[in-house]
């Protein structure tokens, strides 16, 4: 499968039949490699209702029918606006078309603007482990490290992680470090940094620890692809 990141959070995975598209934050994204309506995917994983997460979702399932996968919250708040979608809650999983999807914890926020009101609830944070041709891939959203993560790696072996290193609403790099730790996954992305000054960090000293942890780094620049 290919897999494409769309900088900040933004995941693009493509098998042979279907793309799902994971926290597509895209217009308003300085560093996003594509536009919006350029997007092709049938579903759109959204791990918490921050704005910079939930993004584009509900324009991209509109134009391309995708169904939306979330909690139970934020996929009844887009099934408010006629969309289709899939509610799941943490230690729930569903098999799509393309895979099993299983939701996992997180620890953050999930209020949601839309860029123009007062923070609406929308329910608990999420991570996601997907579970594509054979492949386990972990999808950490926005989350500090923390234990569970042990669960999650015995669980289901990860053949791919992507991990939040930003800082200040993420964990950083001394918390991916001991995420890898708890994780072991066979390869290791970076995601949610540079985004803004505030969340700067450095993708090449992710990679570096990841050597340590005996994990493969991977820092992609968006648009930049993988095959797993």
């Amino acid at each position: 499968m290919k897999i494409t990141y769309l900088s900040h959070s933004c995941i693009h995975i493509e098998t042979g039949e279907h793309k799902i598209l994971i926290d597509p934050f895209l217009t308003g994204n300085s560093r996003a490699p594509i536009a919006a309506h350029e997007v092709a995917c049938d579903h759109i994983l959204v791990t918490h209702g921050h704005d910079d997460h939930v993004g584009d979702t509900a324009d991209i399932a509109r134009r391309t029918g995708a169904t939306i996968v979330a909690n139970y919250e934020i996929a009844t708040h887009f099934e408010r606006q006629g969309l289709t979608t899939h509610g799941m809650y943490h230690g729930g999983k569903w098999d799509f078309p393309f895979g099993r999807v299983k939701m996992v914890v997180a620890h953050h926020g999930s209020g949601f603007s839309g860029g123009d009101g007062p923070f609406v609830y929308m329910g608990n944070p999420a991570g996601f482990v997907l579970t594509i041709e054979g492949k386990n891939i972990y999808h950490a959203g926005d989350t500090c490290a923390f234990l569970d993560m042990q669960l999650i790696a015995r669980l289901s072996p990860l053949d791919l992680a992507f991990l939040p290193i930003g800082d200040n609403f993420t964990m950083g790099l001394e918390e991916a470090s001991i995420a890898l730790e708890f994780l072991r996954p066979k390869k290791a992305v970076p995601i949610h940094y540079d985004t803004w000054d505030v969340i700067k960090s450095d993708p090449g000293e992710f990679v570096l620890r990841c050597a340590d942890a005996n994990v493969e780094g991977i820092a992609l620049a968006p648009g930049q692809s993988i095959e797993l």
